[in-house]
């Protein structure tokens, strides 16, 4: 199934680890084949990592677009899965926390980085961060 993306003039995105940056007009590509995309709201620099969901959310975009869970980022995510999941008491947040442990597991860490942004959500009402300072 192809994958749209409409492009504002400008915008950057990862395509497979490649930086992509959009020229002076709107842009429309079709990506017929699978692809580890990511648009640029949803890059997170390590220094923007300045949080314990945000310190989970990056680990998970790096395998995300090294398309694999293993060695140093697989163990940060571990570290930092486990060191947020002892802190909590919702059990909601709880079950989303197992969701993206799962996702990264099963090797759909795009889903993974979807429920990562529910834990950021989640964390930025709890600290009243608002989200003009947290990215995306």
């Amino acid at each position: 199934m192809p994958l749209k993306l409409s492009l504002k003039p400008g915008e950057k995105f990862v395509l497979n680890g490649a930086v992509v940056e959009n020229g002076d007009r709107r842009a429309i590509l079709v990506l017929q084949n699978k692809a580890s995309v990511l648009r640029e709201k949803d890059i997170m620099q390590e220094h923007e990592a300045d949080s314990p969901a945000r310190r989970i959310y990056f680990p998970v975009m790096m395998m995300y677009l090294e398309g694999r869970a293993e060695g140093a980022v697989y163990d940060q995510f571990v570290l930092r899965m486990t060191e947020f999941m002892n802190a909590l008491t919702n059990p909601e947040v709880l079950a989303d926390c197992v969701s993206v442990s799962r996702d990264v597991m099963a090797g759909d860490f795009y889903k993974a980085l979807i429920r990562c942004r529910k834990l950021i959500t989640y964390e930025d009402q709890r600290t009243g961060r608002t989200p003009a300072a947290a990215k995306g």
